[in-house]
């Protein structure tokens, strides 16, 4: 039984000296499983699961070397949850080059310092916590946005509905084919710029296709009978009053919800050949995500009761929409149509009330999160990035970090042992203009930090100082050594520094060697 107040280590090496050496150095801080090759490494895998907090994988072993093991975690994605550290006497880049390729996060040497060892352990063990962290929670921020979203469009796409007589899942249909025919799409072409994030909002800007019809006169719009030439110009006028709608908005012009609804309202009525409305437009002059929608669109309408038909059947549908009874369509989406029919049957036919649509919603921004396909999940990257940036740097400190400073938050943060030393608090807002740090001022600390900073690059982003420091305001000066790790970003149009990791180490008085 694991001990839930631990983090568990698997030790997968066929040497038992090597895996006793590593136990005798990590049993009193973690849980420790063991595996004697890579076959035993992946059934711990597979029986503990996301329990195993970290991987020591040697390279070099029978029946299974660490290579297969890594493709192994790959195929099933549980490199992804789980980070392995290799084990090897090999320091040639040909084998860490081909690990790190497989996913490996980082290697300790045979033989083993202890110090370094438990180093890259807390750290890449430190780094996948808050990874995980960090996406669950950006990940249910982005749900319940999500979510309000699609609950303000859906209100009003059946609004529209309601005055249209329809049923109220005409919506949530488009919805679901929208999204199989674009998740087929992408497997099929890189053809269009649609990311898996895109299907996300063109999904949603799909509930928007016919609010033009709040427009149309309801005597024409509920019409039981064929409509007259007059009447179905009319009719047609409802995919331009959606894209005007949509073009009001003027405050959101710049978003992709807002471009992709205009596309699809003012032409999910076109055809690949030429022959819809309002613009005549034909092949991929017509944009993808319209095309996509168009499709959903006349599918649905075609296996639902509309006051003026009865519903068509599955098979009977897909038949009309293959012979061009409905317009012709694009020859990539009719291949997804022919691949996806079956899914398409089985959503169709299941119920989607209660919380169905949500449990997909949820799956669809996990899996965003993950793939790093938007600009929240572009923040957690840059987030992660510097946590593995940070930990580089305290590995070659070892001795860990003594500050941090936030330069867009403007706040210095110190470890206890330090701010203890100092006997000052351990977060800091507006620091140089903080009463509690005004010995660094008066002894020009600050500025001498500031300036060495300046010579502080992307590509070479360490710089050190010596600094006089007053631990406290009666103490005399003392020299320190203040070692610098600067992290950059792109920031409007030029790559800055945001963040800034470092130690301080006390020197001899001055005329003396440094240590």
């Amino acid at each position: 039984m694991l001990d839930k107040t631990k983090n568990t280590i698997l030790i997968a090496d066929d040497s038992e000296m090597n895996r006793a050496i590593l136990m005798d150095m990590l049993e009193d801080e973690y849980n420790i499983l063991e595996a004697e090759d890579g076959k035993e490494a992946i059934e711990a895998l597979k029986k503990y699961g996301t329990e195993i907090s970290l991987l020591l994988l040697d390279i070099v072993m029978p029946n299974m070397d660490g290579y297969d093991v890594l493709a192994v975690m790959n195929h099933n994605q549980w490199i992804k949850d789980i980070p392995v550290i290799m084990i090897t006497t090999e320091i040639g880049g040909s084998y860490l080059k081909r690990a790190y390729e497989l996913g490996a996060t980082d290697f300790i040497n045979r033989p083993f310092d202890p110090q370094v060892a438990h180093c890259r352990i807390a750290n890449t063990i430190m780094l996948y916590s808050k990874q995980k962290m960090l996406m669950e929670t950006v990940a249910a921020q982005i749900f319940e946005n999500e979510k309000n979203r699609e609950i303000m469009i859906s209100i009003l796409s059946h609004i529209v509905e309601f005055r249209n007589g329809e049923s109220g899942m005409h919506v949530l249909n488009v919805n679901a084919i929208t999204e199989i025919l674009l998740r087929y799409l992408l497997t099929k072409t890189d053809k269009y710029p649609i990311t898996n994030a895109d299907i996300s909002i063109i999904r949603m800007a799909s509930s928007l296709h016919d609010i033009g019809k709040i427009s149309i006169p309801e005597d024409i719009l509920n019409k039981p009978g064929r409509l007259t030439p007059e009447e179905f110009e009319i009719m047609k006028t409802h995919s331009m009053a959606g894209a005007k709608l949509m073009e009001n908005l003027k405050t959101y012009q710049n978003e992709k919800l807002l471009e992709y609804s205009y596309q699809i309202c003012r032409w999910h009525h076109e055809r690949w050949d030429g022959g819809g409305y309002p613009d005549g437009l034909s092949g991929d002059d017509i944009p993808i995500a319209a095309q996509v929608v168009s499709m959903a669109d006349v599918y649905d309408a075609l296996t639902s009761v509309r006051c003026y038909k009865d519903a068509y059947s599955h098979e009977k549908a897909f038949e009309m929409i293959l012979n061009g009874e409905c317009g012709v369509f694009n020859p990539l989406l009719i291949e997804c149509l022919k691949e996806a029919a079956s899914e398409i049957k089985k959503e169709m036919s299941e119920d989607h009330s209660g919380d169905a649509g949500s449990f997909r919603a949820a799956q669809r921004v996990i899996e965003d999160v993950r793939n790093f396909d938007n600009s929240s999940s572009l923040h957690i990257y840059e987030m992660l990035s510097d946590e593995r940036a940070k930990s580089r740097f305290l590995e070659s400190l070892l001795g860990g970090v003594s500050f941090e400073y936030d330069k867009g938050t403007d706040t210095l943060v110190l470890t206890e042992s330090l701010a203890k030393t100092l006997d000052i608090p351990t977060i800091i807002t507006n620091p140089r203009s903080n009463t509690i740090l005004t010995s660094w001022s008066e002894n020009k600390g600050e500025k001498i930090i500031m300036e060495a900073l300046k010579s502080a690059t992307p590509d070479s982003p360490t710089v050190s100082c010596d600094v006089p420091i007053k631990l406290k305001p009666t103490d005399a000066e003392e020299m320190y050594r203040v070692n610098c790790f600067t992290i950059w970003h792109k920031r409007a149009d030029a790559i800055q520094y945001t963040r800034v990791v470092g130690e301080l180490r006390p020197l001899k008085p001055r005329g003396e060697d440094y240590i």
